[in-house]
């Protein structure tokens, strides 16, 4: 009886020479050896016991380049673009702001090219870093320093360093927030090698309650933090910024001014609450203001650092600002978008204020439009909009949408996020309501196929 032997799969260097023959485009040896390798291993596995039938070189081959090829367009995977009609203006799980249409082309032309980042073009010579991001905020909050970080939670720590590795910085109690992703403002202080010291209570803080530290030198900054994520009601007290100021500079110590999301705009223009904006806290005496770029400036995640010449200087020079310090396209997207505030555009350009400006008969009338499109199974329904993204907690802007009628609202919402393009929206009174405000003008031809496309399946 003759022995059967195993079935053998190709040698890895005839399925390289068939991959070669196959591809459309040169690729680097290693990945395509490995991926042969992998495939030839993986069938060696699979004909196993000598049953299964093999495979021939040219099908092995087409498996590696298929392999390539899904490889070379995993890094989309998980990144689908939507259309938010949630009313979330700044929705932290969907990317937080959208970036103006100058930041995107800014960012591309420094991602594609070359550019005098660090080269001054006079000399030839190296230069400062690329410094139009921070000369605009110098322009549109009055410091005479600015420093551009990769977030705010870098410029927090940069400026709370100043305090010195073991000196004291005091921050209220009602002051010690998380800001997000389990970040906490202690962590912060201590990460930075300072000592926090606590002081005032949870629900009421006063300018005399830094007294004591301040007096006897524990404390050599005050951090104060605006709570932009969450809101205090009731029997409470703030401490006055200018009295902390004064205080602080009496005796010799340093006041930073953490405003989170940040506004270089009045938010009460748009029928929100008053946010306290960079320039003001500066007027106040802070020396340091800190907030953020992506949140309601509407630009690329950023921390944005303003304050005294001789202060952001010494941040500059921190070993630590560099891991701290955002790259070439992240530099030009931040100033384009700074730009459009000195231009005067940034309510027509920067979606975060678009959006937030954008007046309740202008969407009822686009509701409207969309409506007849739609056809029976959708109603214009008023709403309210919120800001998100740690900003503003409780306001709310009135807004207009559309609510869908289908036998279950849970189904309904998951084609939509399913579909192409994705849309995500929200349940309200048992319906699917897709809030008008976090919509793009653009894309109402866009959210108008999706939902019909949705509703095809009324179940």
């Amino acid at each position: 009886m003759a022995i059967q032997r195993p079935v053998r799969p190709p040698a890895v260097e005839a399925v390289l020479v068939a991959v070669r023959a196959a591809l459309q485009a040169p690729r680097e040896h290693a990945a395509l050896a490995a991926a042969a390798r992998a495939v030839v291993a993986e069938e060696r596995a699979r004909l196993g016991d000598g049953q299964a039938a093999a495979r021939d070189v040219a099908a092995l081959a087409a498996e590696v380049v298929r392999r390539l090829e899904a490889t070379e367009r995993a890094w989309s995977t998980g990144l689908t673009p939507v259309i938010n009609a949630t009313g979330v203006v700044i929705h932290t799980n969907l990317g937080r702001a959208p970036w103006p249409r100058a930041a995107i082309e800014a960012a591309r032309t420094a991602a594609a090219d070359p550019l005098l980042l660090e080269l001054d073009r006079d000399t030839g010579r190296r230069g400062h870093r690329f410094r139009a991001a921070e000369a605009l905020l110098v322009e549109l909050t009055g410091a005479e320093d600015a420093l551009v970080t990769n977030n705010n939670a870098a410029a927090v720590a940069l400026a709370v360093g100043l305090a010195g590795r073991g000196r004291g910085v005091a921050v209220s109690r009602g002051e010690l927030v998380e800001i997000g992703g389990g970040v906490r403002i202690p962590e912060i202080v201590r990460r930075a090698g300072a000592r926090l010291i606590e002081v005032g209570t949870t629900n009421r803080t006063r300018a005399a309650d830094f007294e004591p530290p301040l007096a006897d030198g524990r404390a050599r900054l005050v951090l104060r933090v605006h709570r932009s994520n969450f809101r205090q009601e009731g029997f409470t007290e703030d401490p006055d910024p200018v009295a902390v100021a004064e205080l602080a500079h009496a005796h010799g110590a340093l006041v930073v001014d953490d405003l989170g999301s940040g506004a270089l705009l009045d938010t009460a223009t748009v029928g929100l609450a008053h946010e306290p904006m960079p320039s003001e806290r500066l007027a106040a005496g802070a020396d340091l203001v800190t907030f953020s770029g992506d949140k309601l400036v509407g630009g690329p995640q950023a921390g944005l650092v303003v304050g005294g010449a001789d202060l952001v200087a010494r941040l500059r020079r921190d070993p630590l600002a560099r891991a701290m310090r955002p790259d070439k396209a992240t530099l030009v997207a931040v100033a384009a978008t700074l730009a459009l505030y000195a231009a005067g555009r940034a309510t027509a350009e920067v979606p975060v204020w678009r959006m937030l400006a954008t007046s309740v008969d202008a969407l009822r009338e686009r509701a409207a439009s969309l409506a007849r499109t739609i056809g029976e199974a959708v109603a214009i329904v008023d709403l309210h909009s919120t800001v998100g993204g740690g900003s503003l907690p409780g306001e709310r802007l009135p807004s207009v949408g559309l609510a869908l009628r289908a036998r279950s609202a849970d189904r309904l919402l998951g084609r939509l996020r399913g579909g192409e393009p994705a849309v995500v929206g929200r349940i309200e009174d048992g319906r699917v309501v897709l809030d008008l405000r976090t919509v793009d003008p653009a894309r109402d031809a866009d959210l108008t196929g999706a939902v019909r496309a949705a509703l095809g399946d009324r179940s």
